[in-house]
This record gives structure tokens, sequence and C-alpha cells, in this order.
């Protein structure tokens, strides 16, 4: 699947994904997902978010319907991580989840040297 890649400097649509926080940098954007630098708490040099367009409750709720969402997003988290460079000596994807809003907030795609690693 190749991905079309393209940079997003400013979507004030997503703004309240981040409840007023300071502005993100986009990364990437299409139909279901976008793709941010996580800029304020980094936990590794290189440190992005894949967030879902779409609201998807809890990972351990998630349905055959939200299957190809999920399958894109760990997609388009690779091409990222391919264009970062960071392929060649490893990454970590973790789930983030928000218990008390029951939604999955995002992908969290580390470079290999997670700080709390070290």
């Amino acid at each position: 699947m190749d991905l079309v890649m393209k940079t997003v400097v400013e979507n004030p649509s997503w703004m309240d994904f981040f409840q007023g926080a300071q502005s993100k940098k986009f990364i990437f954007e299409d139909e279901q997902c976008f793709v941010i630098d996580e800029e304020n708490n980094k936990q590794a040099p290189i440190h992005f978010l894949v967030v879902p367009k779409k609201t998807i409750a809890r990972l351990a709720d998630a349905s055959v319907d939200d299957e190809k969402l999920l399958g894109h997003m760990l997609i388009v988290a690779k091409q990222v991580a391919l264009d970062m460079g960071i392929d060649r000596t490893g990454y970590h994807v973790m789930v983030d989840e928000n218990h008390r809003e029951n939604k999955l907030k995002a992908l969290h795609v580390f470079g290999r040297a997670l700080h709390h690693m070290v």
C-alpha cells in the first residue's frame, strides 16, 4: 500500500483534540487519521502520535468495523517511521487509551531510546 504523505502545518479542525494546548506540528493527515510530533512530553528523541479521526471506545472493545482503521494507523506509523529513518534502529508502538473517557486516544511511536528505559 502506497501512502501519499502530505505535510500539514496547522489544522484548526483538530485543535480541540489538544484541549487548548499549544499548536502541534502536524506531520501527516489523511481521511482516517493524522500524525503529530509530540513536542511537550517527549519520551524519546523521536516521538510522534498517530491519532484516529473516528472515535474508538477502547482497543478491548474494537469491532471488526474498526479493523481497517487500526491496521491503517499501524501502516501510517510504519511509513512515518521509515520517512524519519528510525526503521534502521528500531522503534516502539504503544496504544494510548483514556480510561476515564473510554477513548482510544492515539498510537505513540518512539524511536528506540525511550527516556525511562535509558
